[in-house]
Formats: structure tokens, C-alpha cells, sequence
């Protein structure tokens, strides 16, 4: 199994704590997103994964793109350790708070995007930075409201054991610190983040630890 990705990315964050999570060994094979003029952007990446994104998964020969579809493919067929609840009420909820940050909130901050505002809509620094902790704001609000509300959030996003959700909240909070997001007004968010990151499977996936690195 290999596993095409890059240290930063937060998608391929996601599923290498999924990975973890499962006991599951993988080649780490890095995909550089800005040297020569972004590596994704090569024929031969486009090759494996025509969007030319990262993470692309190799599993049994088959080439797997988009981390959600991903997780879910590793869950169905690693079964042990299962990162979505038994009961449909519960899975509805997970993935709801995922997409929430997967599909409402990282889009908009992506590394092509915010490569978009800078050289073809020429933003300044300051401009571009602030899209980005907007978005941020928005997103992280709307995720707070569904845990502080809910009975079901326990230790982690759902209960306490970790799910998908929790494997989309670490590396959007990851990213938010990185931009330096006030993270102040989400306090169930920051203490979930804290819980995940006590847990080896995540700590091991962290954008520091892998061997790209920088």
C-alpha cells in the first residue's frame, strides 16, 4: 500500500491518521505541492490521479483519490478499528461534522486557492490571510455549535473514541495555528484537538513526523 501525499497537505493528513488508526503499514510517497512548479502538476502524477491533487491511494494495484472516499474504502475493507458509529443516526452525525469541515470550509483554503487570490487575482499577503482566517472562522463556528450542543460528543467529535470526524477536525485546527486563526471562541474544538493529539496514531501523522518534512 502506498500512499501519495504531502507533509502539509490536510487531506493526506486525514488519511494517514485513519491509516494509523488501523495498524495499517504504508510507503509514504511524497508529492511536493510547490517544487517544480508543484509535482501533483506532472504527467506522470496526473497519470495516477487525473485531478491532480494529493493523496492518492495504491491499494492492490487500484489508484484511490479524495481522502473521504479513501477513509471510507479503508474502513470498509479494514473493518477493525471502524472510524464511522454502527447506528445510521450516528454515522449521519459524523460525517456531517467532517463534510462540514472537508466539503464547507478547506475548499476555500486550499493551497490552489489561495494561490489563485495571490498571483492571478494579485491580493497582498495581508488580503489573502485574512480569506483564509475568515473561512476559518466560519467553519470552526459552525463545527463548535454542533459540539458544544450535542450529548453525543464525548471525549472526541463523537464518543470517545476517535471517527472521521476527528480525522478532518485535527488538520483544519492544525492549519488554523498555522495561519495563526484565534482558536479562543471554540473551546470544545481546542479540547477535543488536545484529546486527539494525546493519541499516538494521530501524533505519528502529524505534518512534522513524516519524512518530507520540511
Amino acid at each position: 500500500m502506498q500512499l501519495y501525499g504531502y507533509f502539509r497537505s490536510s487531506a493526506a493528513y486525514r488519511v494517514r491518521i485513519a491509516l494509523n488508526l488501523k495498524g495499517l503499514a504504508y510507503e509514504s510517497v511524497p508529492v511536493h505541492l510547490v517544487k517544480d512548479g508543484g509535482q501533483q502538476l506532472s504527467e506522470t502524477y496526473r497519470a495516477l490521479n487525473p485531478a491532480a491533487l494529493v493523496p492518492t491511494l495504491v491499494d492492490e494495484g487500484a489508484a484511490l483519490g479524495q481522502s473521504m472516499a479513501i477513509i471510507e474504502y479503508l474502513d470498509e475493507t479494514r473493518p477493525e478499528v471502524p472510524l464511522l458509529p454502527s447506528d445510521p443516526l450516528g454515522r449521519a452525525r459524523v460525517r456531517g461534522i467532517a463534510q462540514a469541515i472537508a466539503c464547507d470550509t478547506h475548499p476555500l483554503n486550499n493551497l490552489r486557492v489561495l494561490k489563485y487570490l495571490k498571483h492571478e487575482l494579485k491580493v497582498s499577503e495581508d488580503a489573502k490571510n485574512g480569506w483564509y482566517r475568515h473561512w476559518v472562522a466560519v467553519g470552526l463556528e459552525a463545527v463548535e455549535r454542533m459540539l458544544a450542543a450535542s450529548e453525543a460528543t464525548g471525549r472526541f467529535c463523537h464518543g470517545d473514541t476517535p471517527t472521521l470526524a476527528d480525522l478532518c477536525l485535527v488538520p483544519q485546527v492544525y492549519n488554523a495555528r498555522r495561519f495563526d486563526c484565534d482558536l479562543s471562541a471554540y473551546p470544545t474544538i481546542v479540547r477535543i484537538d488536545a484529546a486527539c493529539n494525546a493519541v499516538k496514531a494521530f501524533i505519528d501523522a502529524q505534518p512534522q513526523n513524516q519524512p518530507d518534512a520540511e
